[in-house]
């Protein structure tokens, strides 16, 4: 399929006063198909309305290309409409007159009874029949912006751009307008893409959420595919399978986002001192037994003794915060699991491979496979019995926790698995839990 928006290498860069430049956003690539709904998330000042500016056609990229449906954008035009989060209403003119103004002025090739016929559609569509003859005066939030989108659509734009639509209004009416707004995308198969800080808002109304990361030089972290099916309903979406998985990986990256802004903004350069090639250090740790010679040596002065300056015990709630501290390069050592260090050197990490270095075995501690009380209450005491169990429930989703893909738990319990003829990738799943929620979410049973 041939992609009706494409963002190709893009890169924004803005001159300062100062005479310096700032470079908003830097290689970004994106293709978005007929009909698709996206959103851009990230924290404030991650270049998300730059990038939705340049594919409105309001800004042009310092470098790279924007395309819509095989032209290149050079300009704004009818053909992508932006709604955005100040409605921006003529405040003289009512509901009516404010959406025939924009018809008029687009659709002014065809008759003006089809254009009225037009008007009054949209009108219905937005469910603002009885609020036709008001000035926005007159008009609540919520109205308002139902009128901003109806005016947006009328003129049957190729795309829609949406900038914290929703921002400004109260809860119970963001809900309502957010409904409205997927019942119609959905009817009239809209292309949109829609900048939000709003985690559950991406998820209900996409089919893809894009990330990006801090700035300056921001890029797309990741893009998740929201795989819910659709047409939509709220409490529908917040029930699905995969909904609280989405929700959680989305709220990480941006936590991690985060924590990179605040440990950048503390880094220091590296100072080579006492013979020692670094003397201040951002040290990772997760907050288990095991960090416990880490947090001694801190507690005790070790790390003075032997010549650092600077120790800094990060805190991170997952391994994975781990992995990607490491691989951000934000983080100069960490806390692992054992299978770790040799996972990120052979590429474990999407491809990438980062040699690591295991510098010290901190502690031996053993593992054990534990499973829930209703098991044992069933009468599965051995492995053959859990494979029987297995076989006869085909049909259920059993699902085992680990910690993490390099983990020991991970690779014992596969061999554990395996050794009583049970396929740890087909007759099971494995679920990477992080260590701070694994005793909540086995208690919840999920």
């Amino acid at each position: 399929m041939t992609p009706f928006v494409t963002v190709e290498n893009i890169e924004k860069t803005f001159a300062l006063s100062n005479g310096d430049r700032y470079v908003a956003l830097k290689g970004i690539d994106l293709e978005i198909n007929k009909g698709e709904f996206i959103s851009l998330i990230g924290h404030s000042g991650c270049g998300k309305s730059t990038l939705l500016n340049m594919i409105a056609g309001l800004d042009l990229p310092t470098d790279g290309v924007v395309m819509l449906d095989g032209e290149t954008i050079r300009r704004p035009g009818p053909d992508k409409m932006v709604v955005f989060q100040n409605y921006s209403l003529l405040p003289w003119l009512t509901v009516r007159e404010n959406i025939a103004l924009a018809v008029d002025e687009v659709l002014s090739y065809v008759s003006a009874k089809e254009r009225q016929e037009i008007i009054e559609h949209h009108i219905d569509l937005v469910g603002l029949r009885l609020a036709a003859d008001k000035p926005p005066a007159q008009l609540s939030g919520g109205m308002k912006q139902r009128v901003a989108i109806a005016r947006a659509l009328a003129i049957r734009p190729k795309l829609l751009l949406l900038d914290e639509p929703f921002g400004a209004l109260d809860a119970l009416t963001r809900g309502n307008l957010q409904e409205r707004l997927m019942q119609i995308c959905d009817e009239n198969h809209v292309t949109a893409v829609m900048v939000t800080h709003d985690v559950d808002e991406a998820i209900l109304l996409s089919d893809r959420v894009v990330m990006l990361t801090n700035g300056p030089e921001s890029k797309i972290g990741q893009i998740m595919t929201v795989d819910i099916p659709r047409p939509r309903k709220r409490l529908e979406v917040i029930n699905h399978p995969s909904y609280y998985s989405m929700r959680s990986e989305i709220i990480y990256f941006l936590n991690q986002q985060k924590r990179i802004k605040q440990l950048r903004a503390r880094k220091k350069g590296a100072v080579a001192r006492h013979g020692l090639e670094k003397v201040n250090l951002e040290f990772g740790f997760v907050p288990l037994t095991a960090c416990a010679p880490l947090a001694v040596a801190k507690e005790k002065g070790f790390f003075a003794h032997h010549g650092l300056d600077e120790v800094n015990l990060v805190r991170e709630t997952s391994w994975r915060g781990i992995q990607d501290g490491i691989a951000g390069g934000y983080l100069d050592a960490a806390q692992m699991p054992s299978g770790m260090p040799i996972w990120l050197t052979l590429g474990g990490m999407d491809g990438r491979v980062l040699p690591t270095v295991s510098a010290l075995t901190m502690t031996r501690n053993g593992n054990a496979i534990t499973l829930d009380q209703r098991f044992y209450d069933q009468g599965i005491h051995i492995l053959q019995d859990l494979k029987h169990m297995l076989l006869e429930t085909q049909d259920k989703r059993h699902v085992f926790g680990v910690i993490h893909p390099a983990s020991m738990h991970n690779l014992l319990l596969r061999y554990w698995l395996a050794a009583g003829g049970i396929d740890p990738d087909r007759n099971v799943h494995l679920n990477t839990i992080p260590p701070a929620q694994m005793l909540l979410i086995c208690k919840q049973g999920t």
